[in-house]
């Protein structure tokens, strides 16, 4: 796509028809377990008019090429592109391009993105469309609703639906409809988009975000409906929970040093944290060395502080319904001590060198 122009307005190019063609994008890999499961929630929507599923295909160490060549070669809908950088931004630019091409027609106005690890309901993009009409928006967006099977998965998926787990954004917490920031996925109008120069290739992570905010900033609305709902699948692992926030915390640095404007306490509390954290373990380590009970004690007050912060919250997130209990309960605490630290500890570090030159990153 064309480089990102922040000073161009949109112009909105008429309402989409209600029976108007959509294009579904997602950029895949590493996706076996759900792949499947997500393909099939985007091919049994109940929307009237062309729908078509394109999926930019990253190098991945399991099936998942496989699999999603076998769902094309099932339903024509299905497309499968080449992603070789394995980029998200990258990816999706490459499946939206191949949706404006001359094998889907014209009228496909709008752009549903989704992921591997989503699955929508049968009505998610019909009501989208309606939603782009109603509101004039140029984006819409609801709930990521985390669904988890197995202790982490099940840990990782109620603290990423509670406010301390990755803050109080409506899209994890809910909220009444109305302008955002944000949109999670999200359903854009195509000419949209295209105006501001489609995702930054540059960016291999808050590409979303930055999306959005180039939006905006061109004078277009971002609606938010909490009725709209999508269900997301986390990572199985603490293992893979650590890798996905520290690459994020490293992603975001780079977004806010780019536009500090950016920068807000959801994002700026977890590398504070961290740092507090490294200070205090510095305390510690000299108390201990010159027998200092008070120098112990204040590097320990801010570390037992937050433990039992997260105690609390933990607790509180557990008990909402329907309630956690055994290892998933006590594994929960520990989920979001891994997501606060590794996605503060990733804005610390910053890019590294080889994420910045690996599209994998």
């Amino acid at each position: 796509m064309a480089e990102p122009d922040e000073t161009v307005t949109l112009q909105q190019a008429g309402e989409p028809a209600p029976t108007c063609g959509v294009t579904v994008v997602a950029c895949v890999r590493d996706e076996e377990a759900y792949l499947a499961a997500a393909v099939g929630s985007v091919l049994a929507q109940d929307h009237e008019g062309d729908l078509r599923l394109v999926l930019a295909v990253g190098p991945s160490d399991d099936a998942t090429a496989t699999i999603a060549a076998a769902l094309a070669g099932q339903d024509d809908r299905v497309t499968v592109v080449d992603n070789p950088t394995g980029s998200r931004s990258i990816g999706l630019n490459l499946a939206i391009e191949h949706g404006a091409g001359a094998e889907v027609s014209a009228d496909h106005a709008v752009v549903v993105r989704v992921d591997g690890h989503t699955e929508l309901p049968p009505d998610y993009v019909r009501r989208c469309v309606g939603l782009l009409r109603s509101t004039g928006a140029v984006g819409v967006g609801g709930v990521m609703t985390p669904v988890g099977v197995g202790t982490v998965q099940e840990a990782a998926a109620r603290a990423m639906s509670h406010p301390a787990g990755i803050g109080p954004a409506s899209f994890h917490t809910g909220g009444r409809a109305g302008p955002a920031e944000t949109v999670y996925l999200g359903a854009f109008r195509r000419s949209a988009v295209q105006a501001v120069g489609g995702y930054d290739p540059t960016l291999f992570r808050a590409e979303d975000w930055d999306l959005c905010l180039r939006l905006r900033r061109a004078g277009g609305l971002l609606w938010f409906d909490p009725s709209l709902v999508v269900e997301y699948r986390p990572r199985r692992t603490l293992r893979a929970v650590a890798k996905q926030f520290w690459r994020t915390g490293m992603w975001r640095r780079e977004v806010v040093r780019r536009d500090p404007s950016t920068a807000g306490l959801r994002y700026l509390a977890p590398p504070v944290l961290v740092m507090f954290l490294g200070l205090s373990l510095l305390l510690v380590a000299c108390g201990a060395a010159v027998g200092s009970a008070l120098v112990l004690g204040a590097g320990l007050a801010v570390p037992v502080t937050y433990l039992l912060g997260v105690l609390v919250a933990a607790g509180h997130a557990a008990s909402r319904r329907p309630a956690l209990r055994g290892k998933v309960a006590l594994t929960l605490p520990v989920v979001l001590v891994v997501m606060h630290v590794c996605w503060g500890a990733g804005f610390v570090r910053g890019l590294t060198a080889r994420a910045a030159a690996d599209h994998r990153a």
